[in-house]
């Protein structure tokens, strides 16, 4: 006799089928048979303590492995409150399936309890919205889900569950994988980018977005150093080509070098990978922008959304694809192109060296004359020297992360989680994400005052699901990006910015974490050393807190 079993059932079935391992919930009584569903399954289930930072999971999951991240929330406010780690996924092209119990199906449209419609709420930044309305479709929908959020340029999808629908009987098949298309190169269209890197003095590629694993990024930083050309990476995404490496040429975005923009300007042709030339990376459509300047770009997506200027030929493909093409191929040795290649490589490395003095502990008049500071950029450098190889690295929004994005060095993919629409409350939850999926490296988490206190109760996620993280804090007692927009716009009149704090080590402590406070440049050592040792050693979070100087805000 055949075992019959609920929609909810289903739904988690499907997920199996889809191999996801671990889902991250907000739990509510809409979804109780999904809930049900986990309950026997060999899928982790990881409690959140906000859907913020449980869609954020969901994002960084998707980041980190290049498979749908996968989140579960409720109705009404639960999902208003998903909303923003849904708008980081589509802005950053992230694979995540967010699923949302809802009203039962008779009770729409009378105003019943946290009654809303996710189409009207979310279709303007999902790839798809489903709703469940019959039962018997329940693991084609989520089949469908995972097809739509991986296919062309990777997204969310929303999938809604009516809380009455999910509890009916499923007497279906389970609906199999549905095979995404890799996309391909074919011969003459690799010709015509090689001929065109061949011929360049100043070739430059431009890596980035999604669809890399980790043999793309050592197949392109092996084609790119056997070619001389230089590989500059997109905001947020700087472990394309390891850090190291004679092919880095840094990156674009807020906190870019001058040196480095000018790159991108200075190039004769220009090979976007994985990504394209959007708002930040342009500094706001100013940078390439001229119809004149060859661009070749290589995107999954048909659209090409969110690229500006010239289009001189699009390869729908993969990195994943493109690279492995393109690394068996070799282009005639250059002579400019190998000056341009060495030029490139040291503006990066002028720009992720550390100041040769770094910034002195002094006082500030409107702060307690008592108050002692630390440098975030002297931190930074002694966590770099006890670095493992391997660390990944994530952070959210905020001046804190121009020291992560800057200094960190990134030495496999992935290894850098971040979130390019500027998210705050992104670097905890993400961090987590790392420890979890690969428990052997060191997930370090570089977070802001303002940004941490948007999801600090996911130290408790950290504590109990043993995903330990080493989290530097810098504590400026303000939203410091704000500050610097306000000081270059409406200099000496600080409005709204500013910010009191509790003792964040305490807080760590109190979490059951543990917390180790820097308020002097002569304790950095000491306290990295301590907090290195607890975080691999006993495998337990740890929280530097670094008192640092309000006006300290850039490295």
């Amino acid at each position: 006799m055949k075992n019959i079993i609920h929609g909810g059932q289903a739904i988690v079935d499907s997920l199996q089928l889809h191999g996801v391992s671990r889902t991250y919930v907000v739990p509510g009584e809409s979804y109780l048979s999904v809930l049900d569903g986990l309950y026997n399954a060999d899928i982790q289930t990881i409690i959140c303590r906000h859907e913020a930072a449980c869609t954020y999971m969901a994002d960084a999951h998707g980041k980190f492995t290049g498979q749908p991240g996968i989140a579960m929330v409720t109705r009404g406010p639960g999902a208003a409150q998903a909303y923003t780690g849904i708008h980081t996924a589509w802005q950053d092209g992230v694979p995540l399936i967010l699923f949302i119990g809802l009203i039962p199906v008779a009770d729409r449209d009378r105003e019943s309890f946290q009654e809303f419609d996710p189409k009207q709420w979310f279709s303007s930044q999902c790839k798809r919205v489903f709703i469940l309305d019959e039962v018997s479709r329940a693991s084609e929908i989520v089949a469908k889900a995972f097809h739509a959020a991986l296919e062309g340029r990777p997204g969310p999808v929303v999938v809604g569950l009516p809380e009455d629908i999910i509890q009916q009987e499923f007497h279906g098949q389970l609906h199999p994988v549905i095979p995404v298309a890799e996309g391909s190169i074919c011969d003459d269209k690799l010709e015509v980018i090689l001929n065109a890197l061949s011929n360049a003095e100043k070739p430059l590629i431009f890596a980035g977005g999604q669809n890399w694993t980790t043999e793309a990024s050592v197949q392109l930083t092996k084609f790119a150093e056997d070619n001389c050309i230089p590989v500059i990476h997109d905001w947020r995404a700087s472990d394309r080509v390891t850090f190291n490496s004679p092919a880095h040429a840094g990156y674009l975005g807020y906190g870019r070098s001058d040196e480095c923009a000018a790159l991108i300007e200075t190039a004769d042709v220009l090979l976007t990978i994985g990504t394209v030339l959007g708002d930040v990376a342009s500094d706001g459509y100013k940078l390439r922008q001229s119809f004149d300047k060859p661009n070749y770009i290589v995107n999954l997506d048909t659209s090409l959304r969110g690229h500006s200027g010239s289009v001189t030929a699009h390869i729908v493909s993969s990195p994943i694809s493109f690279v492995k093409a393109m690394s068996k191929m070799s282009l005639a040795n250059s002579a400019s192109r190998e000056t341009w290649f060495n030029y490139c490589h040291e503006q990066q490395r002028k720009d992720c060296a550390f100041p040769e003095k770094a910034t002195e502990t002094h006082h500030i008049t409107d702060v307690a004359a008592d108050q002692n500071y630390a440098s975030m950029t002297q931190v930074i450098q002694q966590v770099t020297k006890q670095l493992p190889k391997d660390a990944v690295y994530s952070f959210g929004a905020g001046n804190h992360c121009l020291w992560a994005q800057r200094y960190l060095p990134t030495h496999t993919f992935p290894s850098q989680l971040s979130t390019r629409n500027g998210a705050m409350g992104y670097s905890l939850p993400s961090g987590i994400v790392a420890a979890l999926e690969s428990p052997e490296r060191l997930s370090i988490v570089v977070t802001g005052d303002g940004e941490f206190m948007m999801n600090e109760a996911e130290l408790s996620t950290s504590i109990r699901y043993d995903a330990p993280v080493l989290i530097i804090l810098m504590d400026n007692q303000q939203f410091g990006t704000i500050r610097q927009h306000q000081e270059a716009h409406y200099p000496d009149r600080v409005s709204g910015t500013q910010l009191q704090n509790p003792d964040f080590a305490a807080l760590a402590n109190a979490f059951g974490a543990h917390g180790i406070r820097i308020t002097s440049n002569n304790d950095i050592k000491a306290s990295v050393t301590e907090a290195m040792q607890v975080v691999t050693e006993e495998r337990k979070t740890v929280l530097l807190h670094v008192i640092t100087d309000p006006e300290e805000l850039m490295p």
